[in-house]
């Protein structure tokens, strides 16, 4: 999960992004008829975001090659809309009926739960087992889609992606750096790095995510993997001392400058730009970050041979292990129950045994479905994170993978502040959680 960024994946930013509407106006405009009669869709219409490009990208590929029978019985049609605009434009067009054949699920799972529960969402279950191509979706990306639309496959991982440390090779190394394998070891590397002149971490505030992610990590390697599962199941809150603790370390970070100056202002694009310019020695991110990494155009640091990717350390004395990888599908994609007919399965087929080699071709990016061809990944760090996908037992989610959609727009949008310091630790936590009570 971005759930590409620059090119393709603030998205994924995206995915993890403020979720701007409530649940309560969905549930409105769902309210009543279902899923409404079937029509024959005239196109392969796909609803997506403007700063995720790669799957639109790769979809076009796929309707040029392996899937241009398919496209030319139901042409595909893409619409982009701003991903902040993107849970308001799915809760009009599920009021109206008119949700297009695929689209990008919500901003929040919550919201394509709801769309699930209202009938407008296809069994894509059902419909991929019924096509003979379920086996083409990897187990993993399974087990996580499941783990956040309720136990339902809900969506198809045009994205899967682990989340950890990307870090500047060169830098360590001129630093006599290891790479750190426990909290305090990686607060230590930091700090000789910010006394040596170099800005140890490099993220977006302005997103919100990518600094909640540090707080949720911390969270798993010191409580356990199922820290907010409590939370969420009412068996623990964020207000607890042991919780707090996560924010509070988060929050000492950006007390110490590591996050470099202007954090609240940084968006996505800017925060990469400045790992890949060498301006900063690690980037938390997940591993749709490969494709920025990959491109020889923005990659500045001596190209992907110099990145390196490390599990979020251990937390002495947690409950946690670094094998635990963060996992997410990204801005995942469903499609409508309504217009779920015989050509928007050929797509959906041909889709599921295609898209795997393509996207990872042509972005250098990982999705859940397979390659179902031989494939020689284009550097050390590519071949490092599929590996770790592979061999990944167990893994977690974000921070606000379990939250409500308000709950959501309160952590990220407050993130900032917590780590720039104009917002407590406590009242950080205080507040997602009354967020969180509040439903």
């Amino acid at each position: 999960m971005s759930s590409r960024m620059s090119r393709a994946h603030r998205a994924r930013l995206s995915l993890f992004t403020a979720v701007t509407a409530s649940l309560a106006l969905l549930a409105t405009a769902c309210g009543g008829s279902g899923a409404g009669s079937a029509s024959t869709p005239k196109d392969f219409s796909y609803l997506s975001v403007t700063e995720n490009t790669a799957v639109k990208t790769t979809l076009t590929t796929l309707s040029e090659g392996a899937c241009k029978a398919e496209n030319k019985a139901l042409p595909l049609k893409v619409e982009t809309v701003p991903q902040a605009s993107l849970d308001q434009k799915l809760q009009l067009l599920a009021g109206q009926d008119a949700l297009p054949v695929q689209f990008a699920a919500g901003n929040a799972p919550a919201l394509t739960n709801q769309l699930n529960k209202s009938g407008k969402i296809a069994d894509l279950e059902k419909e991929l087992k019924g096509l003979g191509v379920l086996d083409q979706i990897e187990p993993a990306a399974v087990s996580t889609v499941k783990a956040l639309y309720d136990g339902k496959l809900a969506v198809l991982p045009y994205e899967y992606n682990i989340e950890g440390i990307f870090y500047n090779k060169k830098l360590f190394a001129d630093n006599g750096l290891q790479v750190p394998e426990t909290w305090d070891a990686l607060v230590a590397a930091s700090a000789k790095l910010e006394g040596k002149g170099i800005q140890p971490f490099s993220a977006s505030g302005q997103q919100g995510w990518p600094l909640t992610r540090l707080i949720s990590g911390y969270l798993y390697r010191s409580l356990g993997p199922d820290a907010l599962q409590k939370v969420a199941d009412g068996e623990a809150k964020l207000t607890d001392p042991e919780y707090v603790k996560a924010a509070q370390e988060v929050a000492a970070l950006g007390e110490k400058g590591y996050f470099g100056k202007g954090l609240g202002s940084i968006d996505y694009d800017t925060a990469i730009n400045q790992f890949l310019n060498g301006k900063a020695a690690m980037f938390y991110m997940g591993s749709w970050a490969l494709t920025n990494i990959s491109d020889a155009k923005q990659n500045k640091i001596g190209g992907a041979e110099n990145v390196g990717f490390m599990s979020f350390p251990a937390v002495a004395g947690g409950k946690g292990a670094i094998d635990q990888y963060p996992s997410n599908v990204g801005l995942g994609i469903t499609l409508a129950k309504k217009s779920f007919d015989g050509k928007t399965g050929d797509w959906t087929s041909c889709i599921a045994k295609n898209y795997g080699a393509t996207v990872l071709k042509g972005q250098g990016a990982i999705s859940g479905f397979k390659v179902n061809e031989e494939f020689e990944d284009a550097n050390e760090v590519t071949a490092q994170v599929r590996e770790t996908i592979g061999a990944s037992k167990q893994n977690v989610l974000w921070f606000e993978a379990l939250f409500s959609t308000k709950a959501t727009t309160v952590s990220q949008t407050n993130a900032a502040s917590l780590v720039s310091g104009s917002m407590s630790p406590q009242k950080f936590m205080q507040t997602v959680q009354d967020a969180l009570t509040a439903k």
